[in-house]
């Protein structure tokens, strides 16, 4: 049975922090109530006219093919999950593609907003087990900044830019992607979402003056449809798998809120310890929170372990990933 593995892994953020000191300089908030309410102390922000979710990815992508061995011409398809594209279309998949020297490769966008890295994820993965191609990259990342109201403390707190990749590649030895569970709600649109810029409202002076081209989010209700959605995919694709929590090895959460993190690693029978964190470093980038955790913890990652990918998004979109992983990850340092 051929699977689809991951083997190889990169990530990038930007140098320019944003600090819970400067958003208090920004807006009515203070350091104590970002990090109580969200756990998050800095954030890392793409800067420079003409820069774009592309080139968060860019380097990841260079890292990637470098640790895998790859040459550009070897890729037979790039899947980009964001919600931030550099542009309506071409698709960001599409720019990245051509800045790194892929050519003749199938590339594309999915949106799913925070679970937008697990469709791409699962896209990919069928593309190896069919065997129509033998080595597919799929990324996550967003410029959250770009369409951040930084008036606004209620959602300018939360959000950073970064992004990572990772190599999918066929496997017989019963390591990869085993199982994945995928869902949405689209009612769940008038809570989280961004009113103008789209077909429905497309820019116009009337969308500038009213601030409409920025993320709206109401966050206890989010918050609220979060913790139960997310806690419960990853609960059942343990029960669908029979796993225990002494079988999971490392949850993999999207960093949208330490307590939604939390609310899952206990529904699941986790400790502390088996679960990664690093929304007080980068906070939530959406698609590209995943494979950030990954790149980070790789060298601590061991062939064989079974690894729960779980996030939750606007739309609503959430889902989990069950996965066994392919390589020890200290041999790709």
């Amino acid at each position: 049975m051929i699977r689809a593995a991951i083997t190889g892994v990169s990530g990038y953020v930007p140098d320019d922090l944003l600090t819970n000191a400067d958003l208090e300089k920004m807006v009515d908030t203070n350091d104590e109530w970002i990090r109580t309410r969200t756990g998050i102390e800095t954030r890392h922000i793409l800067k420079g006219d003409g820069k774009g979710t592309s080139d968060l990815l860019v380097p990841a992508v260079q890292e990637l093919l470098r640790k895998t061995n790859t040459s550009p011409e070897e890729v037979d398809a790039v899947i980009v999950g964001t919600v931030t594209p550099d542009h309506v279309f071409p698709s960001t998949a599409n720019i990245l593609c051509d800045k790194v020297g892929i050519t003749g490769a199938l590339s594309f966008d999915i949106s799913a907003a925070c679970s937008g890295f697990l469709y791409a994820l699962t896209t990919g993965s069928q593309y190896i087990e069919t065997g129509m191609y033998k080595k597919v990259i799929v990324c996550g990342a967003d410029k959250m900044s770009s369409i951040i109201d930084y008036e606004d403390r209620a959602t300018c707190i939360i959000f950073g830019d970064g992004g990572g990749a990772v190599m999918l590649e066929p496997d017989e030895t019963g390591v990869g992607i085993m199982d994945s569970i995928l869902r949405s709600d689209g009612s769940g649109k008038e809570f989280l979402h961004m009113k103008a810029g789209g077909s429905v409202m497309p820019a116009s002076q009337y969308t500038l003056d009213k601030r409409l081209h920025y993320a709206y989010q109401e966050g206890r209700t989010v918050f609220k449809f979060a913790v139960t959605n997310m806690a419960d995919v990853s609960a059942e694709i343990m029960e669908r798998n029979h796993l225990t929590g002494d079988d999971v090895q490392w949850l993999v959460p999207h960093q949208a809120n330490l307590r939604i993190i939390d609310a899952t690693a206990n529904r699941m029978g986790l400790s502390d310890d088996k679960v990664m964190v690093n929304i007080q470093r980068y906070g939530n980038t959406t698609a590209g929170t995943i494979p950030l955790c990954l790149w980070e913890w790789e060298d601590r990652l061991k062939r064989g372990d079974n690894i729960v990918l779980a996030a939750f998004g606007g739309g609503f979109t959430w889902g989990a990933i069950y996965l066994k992983w392919a390589y020890d990850g200290k041999a790709k340092e």
